[in-house]
């Protein structure tokens, strides 16, 4: 007697569920493929759990938290970089920094800030940029459009505009394509901006007032303590950012900086942490301020200087018309006073009084 053969053993492998390939290296691809996604996906969900599970070990003490900030707070380093300043309309906003935001997070703990990107092609890319408190189970997300395009007042030699306008001073910018620095400065600064925005929705606001009071008390105090060496500081800080002496004598509408006072030297401090920022930009800052004065910088350069050649005018004329007065004067009382015809008569009567005489 012959055994039956055993057909299970050389039943063929089925291929992997959905796969429709006739060739072999293409459902050993496919398989692969699904393997390495399955693997990320464990490792992200992975990840999650593991941060909530330590914020639910480890919640946040909010006494512990208010002390360290206001700590912090009081270290003039970080005072003078925790609070910014920009001019918006005919007004100027003043808030905590991108700085301050980060370093609340940092003490707040159990918070998974994070940015995606969701689309990208030549001319436009789309992030989004999500915070999330993990002990409340609370998240905030915000999408950036990113235009792959800068603006500048001059082109390079071959470079093609694509297109131009006319600032509020009067000048013309062009419109061209952004390099990859110039987007990758672009991104940080957008993205930080949403992050700001974000965390302080996260941070108490009682907490953001307090600390924003100790930021301004310690700053005063170092500007007090040492005004000229807080403005050396603040012209070196705004000179590394491509902003000379002449631009903040212009922007203060001052001859010397040697008059500034201990509010003033805040004040820069404030406007020079929104530059580094990225909040704003010295060509915005200035827009803001000729649009807050009414005048352009041409129309304030013509006025001062129309000013000044009034004034040499109106010297040189009182200085020629004080000797022409003087001159005139013994001539006037030398010549008699009277119509020609009555002139004629006078002298006739006289003639007349001599021949009787």
């Amino acid at each position: 007697m012959s055994t039956p053969p055993n057909t299970t053993a050389l039943a063929p492998a089925q291929p992997p569920t959905g796969v429709v390939s006739e060739g072999f290296g293409a459902i050993e691809k496919q398989a692969q493929l699904e393997t390495a996604a399955q693997v990320l996906a464990e490792q992200a969900k992975a990840a999650v759990q593991a941060r909530y599970i330590m914020a639910m070990k480890n919640p946040r003490d909010w006494d512990v938290v208010r002390q360290k900030l206001l700590k912090e707070c009081e270290r003039p380093s970080f005072a003078g970089v925790a609070r910014y300043s920009k001019p918006v309309g005919a007004g100027t906003v003043t808030g905590p920094s991108i700085r301050y935001v980060e370093a609340a997070l940092k003490v707040m703990g159990n918070v998974m800030p994070e940015q995606v990107v969701l689309y990208d092609d030549r001319q436009k890319r789309i992030i989004r940029v999500t915070v999330t408190d993990l002990e409340a189970n609370l998240t905030y997300s915000k999408e950036i459009l990113l235009e792959k395009t800068v603006e500048r007042k001059q082109l390079k030699p071959g470079q093609t505009p694509l297109g131009s306008r006319i600032n509020s001073r009067g000048e013309r910018v062009y419109l061209v394509e952004a390099t990859e620095d110039e987007m990758l400065i672009k991104e940080a600064a957008l993205t930080s901006k949403a992050m700001r925005q974000l965390g302080l929705r996260i941070v108490p606001g009682d907490l953001v007032d307090e600390c924003m009071e100790t930021v301004l008390a310690t700053v005063r105090r170092k500007a007090a303590e040492d005004p000229d060496a807080e403005k050396k500081a603040i012209i070196d800080s705004f000179d590394d950012l491509g902003v000379r002496v002449t631009d903040l004598k212009d922007y203060l509408g001052v001859d010397s900086l040697d008059t500034l006072t201990p509010k003033d030297l805040v004040n820069l401090r404030a406007v020079y942490q929104a530059l580094r920022d990225g909040e704003t930009n010295w060509r915005e800052i200035m827009e803001q301020r000729d649009a807050v004065r009414g005048t352009t910088r041409e129309e304030a350069t013509g006025s001062r200087t129309s000013a000044v050649l009034d004034a040499v005018r109106a010297a040189q004329g009182t200085a020629v018309a004080a000797p022409q007065a003087a001159s005139a004067a013994p001539e006037q009382a030398d010549t008699p006073q009277g119509t020609p015809e009555e002139h004629r008569d006078a002298q006739a009567e006289r003639s007349k009084g001599k021949a009787r005489r």
